[in-house]
């Protein structure tokens, strides 16, 4: 990747700062390539391992502290726990590192609920204001203007304006059905829908409309890091059809869905243990022994909440997670000094790019009270949906710091010409592996259903065991592991 191959050169300017961050893919690729890593220096004997203390891990932990099980230990691999919800902090504001807001939870989804009503968010069935997204909350930037909305509604004809209201009637239909659920297992079921791409099955319906067809290859780039091209049309419907078409949310904070991670740590904490890389995991017995170079843990169960494909590499006799496929993603959070000057628009929380190979920006400092921050901190979202997920990972680590804040900058410039006399810092995260892919025939796959069945006494657990990358399926996936491990040691 370099700021060339997306059709953008450099351009001159102020000097801006900046550097790749939370650089641990090294660490990761040790574990591909078998590499030796060091004996522990201690055993230590723990009845539940968790492993992987992103939020399915954590949810996992959660469950058991709830219902009064604290005999368990939580392993990361990062410095910082959280996974995809992790965080940020500078001088202005504190910033999200991926996930940034949590959709207001309905009657399927009492998990969610439940951990709200737990952290204050939710009171008396009345959702604290506090935490909902401020107004504007959304807008797209279409043939030169910011319009309210991501629907492009700028020139759009009367056929496009009807070809979007067939499109919503129909995903009333689909939300009426049941089946689109969250999370999923609620009410999915085996269908067709999976067999086919978004982008065949609008083909199939006849949606032509190029605004809509934008608009629903970004909704699948934005959960799912595919092209409509190549996500299971199963999976994209459900991004429409199982939530309610109108909510006052959704949840969101200057860190994101950090937040959440902030007060699950400050229950976890004692049991959670970061820059414990685990690699390897071995029968010993009825037991596992689980290894970091640190400690060598014996277990009677472990929670294996880490991204699935890892367990081929770490747990012994794991065979390859076939068809679990993830996409590579750049997350960027640039440091303003002061905003762009806008005509005609008031700078919203999301901030989208007609046609541009990113997804936009969300703003950090949009949840102040303050009426317009001077300074402020942008987190911009680049999925590498374009290609096979392999090319994509190479070309994402074969390019430069310096490319990706060109690439950056100058797509931001669509819309803010003057951005680079705002900019000073430009800080860019690299995932390789940021979200499951919910290809064509993944999500009712026997393979899938495999890695989810929770039978013996080490359990799967991870989001990509759901298919679909979101905070609820995480939530989910952990605690109904740490239920089945609760009711295997008698404490349900």
């Amino acid at each position: 990747m370099s700021a060339a191959l997306v059709g953008l050169g450099r351009k001159s300017g102020r000097p801006v700062a900046g550097s790749f961050v939370l650089e641990s893919f090294a660490y990761a690729h040790e574990l591909r390539h078998r590499a030796c890593l060091r004996a522990p220096i201690r055993k230590e004997r723990a009845p539940v391992v968790v492993v992987g203390g992103g939020v399915a891990g954590l949810s996992a932990a959660w469950r058991m502290a709830r219902r009064g099980f604290r005999d368990f230990v939580v392993l990361e691999l990062e410095r910082d726990a959280g996974g995809n919800a992790r965080w940020g902090e500078n001088e202005i504001s504190a910033y999200p590192w991926a996930a940034h807001y949590l959709p207001l939870p309905g009657a399927n989804a009492p998990l969610v609920r439940e951990l709200c009503e737990e952290l204050g968010l939710l009171r008396g069935g009345v959702w604290d204001e506090r935490h909902l997204c401020h107004s504007p909350r959304e807008r797209l930037f279409l043939h030169g203007r910011w319009q309210e909305g991501l629907e492009p509604e700028v020139a759009a004809t009367a056929r496009d304006r009807a070809e979007f209201h067939r499109f919503q009637e129909r995903m009333r239909e689909f939300r009426a059905s049941g089946e689109f659920t969250v999370p999923m297992e609620r009410g999915a079921r085996p269908s067709p829908l999976d067999r086919l791409s978004m982008g065949a099955w609008m083909r199939e319906q006849g949606f032509a409309s190029p605004y809509l067809r934008w608009y629903a290859d970004y909704c699948c780039r934005d959960d799912y890091g595919a092209s409509a091209e190549a996500t299971s049309a199963w999976a994209g419907i459900h991004y429409f059809a199982s939530r309610e078409a109108a909510e006052p949310g959704p949840l969101t904070w200057p860190e994101g869905n950090g937040w959440i991670v902030r007060r699950l740590l400050d229950r976890l904490a004692p049991y959670v243990r970061t820059n414990a890389m685990v690699y390897s995991i071995r029968r010993d017995g009825r037991r596992w022994r689980v290894t970091t170079e640190a400690a060598e843990y014996l277990a009677g169960h472990v929670i294996f909440a880490a991204p699935t494909f890892l367990a081929h590499y770490i747990v012994e006799g794991a065979p390859e997670a076939k068809g679990f496929e993830y996409s590579p993603w750049v997350v960027a959070n640039l440091t303003l000094d002061r905003p762009p000057r806008e005509h005609n628009s008031e700078p919203a929380w999301d901030n989208v790019i007609y046609g541009s190979p990113s997804l936009g920006y969300v703003v950090a400092t949009h949840q102040n009270l303050v009426a317009r921050p001077g300074r402020s901190v942008w987190t911009c979202y680049w999925a590498l949906a374009r290609e096979d997920p392999a090319v994509a990972r190479r070309r994402l680590l074969a390019a430069a710091w310096d490319d990706w804040k060109e690439a950056i900058l100058n797509d931001l410039a669509r819309a803010h010409p003057d951005i680079r006399e705002c900019v000073t810092r430009v800080d860019v995260l690299r995932l390789g592996h940021a979200m499951i892919w919910p290809s064509v025939g993944f999500l009712f796959s026997e393979e899938r259903r495999r890695w989810a069945a929770l039978s013996g006494t080490l359990l799967y657990a991870n989001s990509d065991l759901s298919g679909l990358s979101l905070f609820e399926e995480a939530q989910y996936r952990g605690v109904r592991a740490a239920d089945a491990v609760l009711g295997r040691l008698g404490r349900t």
